[in-house]
């Protein structure tokens, strides 16, 4: 499958689509974005002048999901009337994805927050049956992603071997992102080029990338509110290299800057999606760990 991706030749850059940034999406031109990202759960069922707007822009450009709440590591029951309402949306909008956290965000309740899945066969297998009944229920593969994480509790194997393993015992894809190894490295005080070749890359077939918060030296927090910095660039250039230039989402939640500046963003990505960018780039080196 990475070999066909690598082949295709496929040049893809999205935006995220968030409330705050409406005004400025209806001031696109054709070619500053080739599709959106949403939450399901933000527009199901949204009506008004948002719903109206929500529309428009979906006529404008193809629609990826990308969820908050499904709670795919918990242990309450899968809410299966979401999963029918996000079945039906994406056969209204023609999503050509939906991809999930890999962690879990429910406990008897909405806790509003991702939290890490312990990194154990008994997770492997909790999670993978989870995703299962979802991919039944959605009648298609939806795509997990690497989360940050600020702590790994009742670990017993490593991040990248859990991820594959949910991966492989699921059959199902990987949202890749980039930003989230560079974060995690730091927090976790591995070497980001030796993870991301460690993952299941076959499965890969979509891709993240975003700016963070530097808390401390050694702590860097996943907030989606500033600039790529230049190593989490250099890490995207290294997916590419792996995976080819798969279809590629800027995620920017708050802390918006002018329309302007997200677009120079997304060029970028498109810049090192063209297989003359790829050749030039050189060799990434290890974020040095502290």
């Amino acid at each position: 499958m990475g070999e066909d991706k690598v082949a295709s030749g496929l040049t893809l850059a999205g935006l995220g689509l968030r409330r705050g940034l409406m005004p400025a999406f209806k001031e696109l031109q054709p070619g500053d974005i080739d599709f959106v990202e949403v939450a399901p759960e933000n527009w199901i069922g949204i009506g008004g002048r948002y719903g109206r707007a929500f529309r428009e822009i979906a006529e404008r450009y193809p629609v990826y999901l990308h969820g908050l709440s499904l709670n795919i590591g918990g242990f309450s029951p899968l809410d299966t009337d979401l999963l029918r309402a996000i079945k039906q949306f994406m056969d209204d909008f023609d999503c050509p994805l939906y991809s999930e956290h890999l962690t879990y965000c429910g406990d008897e309740g909405q806790l509003y927050d991702l939290l890490p899945i312990p990194f154990t066969e008994e997770a492997v297998r909790h999670v993978a049956d989870r995703v299962k009944r979802v991919q039944d229920v959605l009648g298609r593969r939806i795509l997990l992603e690497n989360a940050s994480y600020y702590a790994a509790p009742a670990q017993q194997m490593s991040e990248s071997d859990f991820i594959n393993a949910v991966l492989a015992e699921a059959d199902c894809e990987l949202l890749l992102d980039v930003n989230n190894i560079y974060v995690n490295s730091i927090n976790h005080h591995y070497d980001p080029y030796e993870f991301l070749h460690a993952l299941s890359l076959e499965r890969a077939s979509y891709i993240h990338i975003a700016g963070h918060y530097d808390e401390a030296e050694d702590l860097r927090v996943d907030t989606h509110s500033a600039d790529v910095i230049d190593p989490v660039w250099a890490l995207l250039d290294a997916a590419y290299e792996r995976c080819g230039p798969l279809p590629t989402l800027l995620e920017r939640d708050f802390n918006f800057p002018p329309m302007a500046e997200l677009l120079l963003e997304v060029e970028r990505i498109k810049r090192a999606q063209q297989p003359s960018q790829r050749a030039e780039a050189s060799a990434p080196l290890s974020v040095a760990i502290r």
